[in-house]
């Protein structure tokens, strides 16, 4: 048994048109909402403010999409830019995470259970979330057992 826990995280895929949103319980990341974008990006940040207060999040992990050779393309440079944005609105910290390949992953998963593309679209960005979340949390918790023994 460790003696420190995980901290409760919710999990951002910043996408053009969607932003999915996941949270951890414990070790298990579950996919909760999509927040669409409007333009408004003050808008949707204050959506996302009152989900770590609903959630009580101690943590908000940004999906970070490398490019598959590890470079930073224009896309995880917006991410970087808005992480940093919701870094100085909310009152957790936001750290970055990589998520390559989590949409392909989602999406696989929604079509091996038959979902047709307009179900897809309405949980995908919630799923790639999860699916990145649940990777920050193995790292994180294997990171815990190495230091608790």
């Amino acid at each position: 048994m460790t003696s420190t826990r995980l901290r409760r995280a919710l999990g951002l895929d910043l996408g053009a048109k969607r932003i999915g949103i996941a949270v951890s319980a414990g070790t298990v990341a579950t996919p909760i909402d999509t927040v669409h974008r409007s333009g408004d990006r003050p808008r949707e940040h204050r959506e996302i403010a009152a989900l770590v207060e609903e959630w009580e999040a101690e943590v908000v992990v940004v999906g970070l999409p490398y490019n598959m050779d590890g470079s930073l393309g224009p896309m995880a440079k917006k991410c970087q830019s808005e992480a940093k944005a919701l870094g100085d609105t909310l009152d957790v910290p936001v750290v970055l995470y990589d998520e390559r390949l989590t949409t392909v992953s989602a999406e696989r998963s929604l079509m091996e259970q038959n979902m047709n593309a307009e179900a897809r679209r309405k949980v995908v960005d919630q799923l790639a979330a999860a699916v990145m979340l649940q990777a920050w949390l193995d790292a994180e918790h294997a990171e815990l057992e190495r230091h608790d023994g």
